[in-house]
């Protein structure tokens, strides 16, 4: 693999970019400052105010006075808001991917992944959003004599509770549905990546958001998370399982509705007739896009044993040819963990399944050369049930090979988990393709993809099974879910209590006759 040294990497974030940003935020004037560690150096990368619990009560009256005017505009006004904020998100992407870069320690292209992924969440749901909550005619119980209506009204304030990989992704776009449909919004971003999800807010208040709509609160999870549970209409939570059971039972305490995404053991499925040279440059964008730290990215590649000995020298070759380097610049494969903590984690799963009989195919090592959170890119196979890294969540740039006989066993292998998030399958037989994935427990399937093509359909659902979360982000689903729906019914003449003059008996009667009549004519 390519060294590059480390005094090639990333400076801290200019301290009046920080300040300019921080407007954004709802902190005391005399706030305690935090210093946040840039992962390409293991330096400052900036130093940012706290929020406390005064701070969180003042955001959440700021949402609620903003909201009641927000939701009165129209929902074309909204969209258009999302439009010019799409405009801005393309336009000033260099400086987005360079806080991105700093905070996070990604490789450019994960950065740009992001910036794209925004881009196309407020393109669709300004284009798209508007028809998605508008007032919907419904069937009446009789036709005719029931005019009934859908109404989708906001639910209030959001609370969105957000991690560090994808402070882009998982903060805004989880934002602009709720926003469009008339909702304000409190935003709790990772500590690590603060800096980044101030810089999207001032994009969306210089698209036209007005003050208070969106509010940034600043502060660790453990700290502020429970304090927007308390407070919110509706939580969206992105994080650990763990985290995410405590997050449902605390809105289940109050009755408020929450969405989940939460983690994966992701498989990748390599058929016997899938082209080798397409399916290894899939697997390793699987497996080390962000170096790991991806949600729907891949752990396990499964792959048929008639063409293992093609298949895995080749993925092999191709990871030991990736670039690292600690660069805020094109041209890196893979960026750095975003922390010692996540590079302690990475190196114990590995260290427990060599001592318990893994094999290392490639990589097992950090790479203090290029950066002090930098870990190679591993392989492994043998990897057996007594092994942490069989089945707990990684998180990092590690994935381990199995071998699997037929179709039926290579199912069998991606439902055998907890979690059931995102899986995918490479080969040339699309029908037979389709066929496994309805049998794949996870909420996203991808043929002849890792994970881009799912989760970049942005007008379909994307969500997890079992223990990877609770309800969709993207399509109706990620925008409905913000909303209260209230149907109402005029009726007209025959009401439904028996006419003057009638026993209830005969209106009963009349009742089963009507039902009958509507049943034949296919009456919904």
């Amino acid at each position: 693999m390519t060294q590059t040294p480390a005094d090639l990497a990333a400076p801290q974030l200019d301290d009046a970019l920080v300040q300019r940003l921080v407007v954004n935020a709802v902190v005391g004037a005399l706030a305690e400052l935090h210093s946040t560690i840039a992962p390409f150096t293991g330096g400052l990368a900036a130093r940012i105010p706290l929020s406390t619990e005064s701070d969180v009560d003042h955001a959440f009256e700021m949402a609620r006075r903003a909201q009641r005017g927000w939701a009165a505009q129209s929902v074309r006004e909204r969209a258009t808001v999302l439009e010019r904020f799409h405009d801005l998100v393309l336009a000033r992407q260099d400086e987005g991917m360079n806080i991105a870069q700093i905070e996070t320690g990604k490789a450019r292209r994960d950065a740009f992944e992001e910036l794209a992924d925004c881009a196309l969440n407020a393109r669709y749901y300004a284009q798209a959003g508007p028809g998605h909550i508008a007032t919907e005619h419904r069937q009446g119980v009789f036709p005719l004599l029931t005019d009934t209506v859908v109404h989708h009204h906001p639910k209030g304030v959001v609370g969105i509770i957000s991690p560090w990989n994808y402070p882009i992704t998982l903060a805004v776009t989880d934002a602009l549905p709720a926003l469009l449909a008339g909702n304000a919004v409190v935003l709790r971003p990772d500590l690590q990546t603060t800096v980044t999800a101030l810089w999207a807010l001032d994009l969306l208040r210089a698209a036209g958001l007005p003050e208070g709509v969106m509010t940034i609160v600043i502060g660790d999870g453990p700290v502020l998370g429970p304090m927007l549970v308390d407070r919110a209409d509706y939580i969206s939570f992105t994080g650990s399982t763990r985290v995410g059971r405590e997050v449902a039972a605390a809105c289940g305490q109050r009755l408020i509705g929450c969405s989940l995404e939460l983690g994966g053991k992701n498989a990748l499925i390599v058929r016997g007739d899938a082209d080798i040279e397409r399916s290894v440059e899939i697997a390793v964008r699987a497996a080390f896009g962000n170096a790991g730290q991806l949600c729907v990215g891949t752990e396990r590649i499964l792959v048929d044993a008639s063409i293992a000995d093609r298949f895995v020298p080749a993925f092999v070759s191709q990871v030991e040819a990736m670039k690292l380097t600690a660069d805020v610049a094109w041209g890196s494969d893979m960026g750095s963990l975003i922390s010692g903590r996540q590079l302690e984690r990475v190196t114990a799963h590995v260290q427990d399944a060599v001592a318990k009989g893994a094999t290392v195919l490639t990589g097992g090592y950090t790479r203090p050369d290029v950066g002090p959170y930098f870990y190679a890119p591993t392989l492994l196979t043998n990897v057996t049930e007594s092994m942490s890294l069989c089945r707990e969540e990684t998180f990092g740039p590690v994935a381990a090979v199995y071998m699997f006989a037929t179709d039926d066993d290579a199912i069998a292998r991606a439902n055998d988990s907890e979690f059931g998030l995102n899986a995918a399958i490479l080969t040339k037989d699309n029908d037979v393709a389709r066929a496994m994935a309805a049998r794949i427990q996870a909420g996203t399937v991808n043929i002849n993809e890792a994970y881009g093509a799912a989760w970049a359909s942005i007008s379909s659902p994307m969500g997890g099974m079992k223990s990877s979360g609770l309800g969709r982000r993207h399509g109706s689903e990620g925008i409905l879910k913000y909303t209260e729906s209230q149907t109402v019914s005029t009726q007209r003449g025959l009401g439904f209590g028996a006419p003057f003059g009638r026993t209830d008996e005969q209106w009963a009667a009349m009742m089963t006759s009507a039902f009958k009549a509507l049943k034949k004519l296919g009456v919904k």
